[in-house]
């Protein structure tokens, strides 16, 4: 038996099948963020999915994929269903250039290197930069972020970076267990790993009293991502800058939501927002190009760049809403 509709029937089922898929909530998608969970970087994240700040604008992220920085965080992006995601700037960088790969860089997401600090153990005589000549430093790895900072302090104070010996740890922690260890005389930390130990250790420098704002994390695609999702791309911008609005607006708030999402200690978050929340280490997406330069002048120190970086075959300012786009 064939069912024939009149024209008013088949008018009025579109409208309501067009009204059903209108009302539908979007599909849930997953994005990837580096040291998710374990820095502060993907906090305006974190914000923006407990607020339901995501679906205001127009995505549903219900999960993040964390990881530990770098080629990995790469990876997890372009294997992700929504290959959108939050990486270091030398990561981003360094899979432009070498993994052959169409990526774009399309937003900010961190400012600062406000978080990262030098330590030492309490007794030692370890007072300044300058004590640290013929001594030993713990880095993480090599041509690591710490590495980077590090490097860069030096250069600030005008030391010469070969009187002091740098030493990969392999991490944080065990960059401290050399020092408690008395193999290195001082090791590069991280919060809010400093804040959890800071009656452990002393401060011999905090890098935000040393190095002015720089371009520390970006967000990346691929351009056939966003060539084939603009919307998607612009509404996952437009959520994360509503979560770092938020965070602003509301410290003691964001704070409890990392203790919530990241099983914080309350006291830790706290503290770990509000010391951020003066050198403003999230950016609501806006590109600066003094801020993109320094970094990549750290970067050649640690020979990760060679010449000069053309960022207008990198970065695309045309899914940030149009009051962030500017003049590169």
């Amino acid at each position: 038996m064939s069912l024939v509709l009149s024209n008013g029937a088949r008018m009025l089922g579109a409208a309501v099948l067009a009204a059903t898929l209108l009302s539908a909530p979007a599909r849930a998608e997953e994005i990837a963020i580096t040291q998710w969970g374990q820095s502060l970087y993907g906090a305006p994240f974190a914000v923006a999915m407990e607020k339901g700040l995501f679906k205001k604008a127009g995505i549903d992220i219900t999960g993040v994929i964390g990881s530990a920085g770098g080629g990995t965080t790469v990876r997890n992006i372009l294997a992700s269903a929504t290959p959108y995601g939050e990486v270091a700037l030398p990561a981003a960088l360094a899979a432009a250039r070498e993994g052959g790969l169409d990526l774009i860089i399309v937003n900010v997401g961190t400012r600062t290197i406000a978080e990262s600090t030098l330590v030492t153990m309490p007794g030692t005589d370890i007072k300044t930069l300058e004590d640290l000549v013929g001594k030993k430093v713990a880095i993480t790895s090599p041509k690591s972020s710490s590495e980077m900072i590090f490097l860069m302090q030096l250069k600030a104070k005008n030391i010469d970076a070969a009187q002091v010996t740098r030493v990969a740890a392999g991490g944080y922690p065990p960059a401290l267990t050399m020092l408690e260890q008395g193999a290195v005389s001082a090791a590069a930390l991280i919060e809010p790993l400093s804040i959890i130990r800071k009656d452990r250790y002393r401060t011999v420098v905090a890098a935000k009293d040393i190095l002015p704002p720089m371009t520390t994390s970006v967000g990346i695609t691929t351009r056939d991502f966003a060539t084939k999702n603009p919307d998607k791309l612009r509404a996952i911008i437009a959520g994360r800058r509503a979560g770092v609005e938020a965070i602003y607006a509301d410290p003691t708030e964001a704070a409890a939501i990392l203790q919530k999402v990241w099983n914080f200690d309350p006291a830790i978050a706290k503290e770990a927002v509000n010391n951020m929340i003066g050198p403003k280490m999230w950016s609501a997406g806006e590109f600066n190009r003094t801020e993109l330069d320094r970094t990549v002048e750290g970067l050649k120190l640690i020979g990760e760049v060679k010449g000069e970086i053309d960022w207008s075959k990198l970065i695309d300012q045309s899914y940030l809403p149009k009051d962030l786009q500017g003049k590169l």
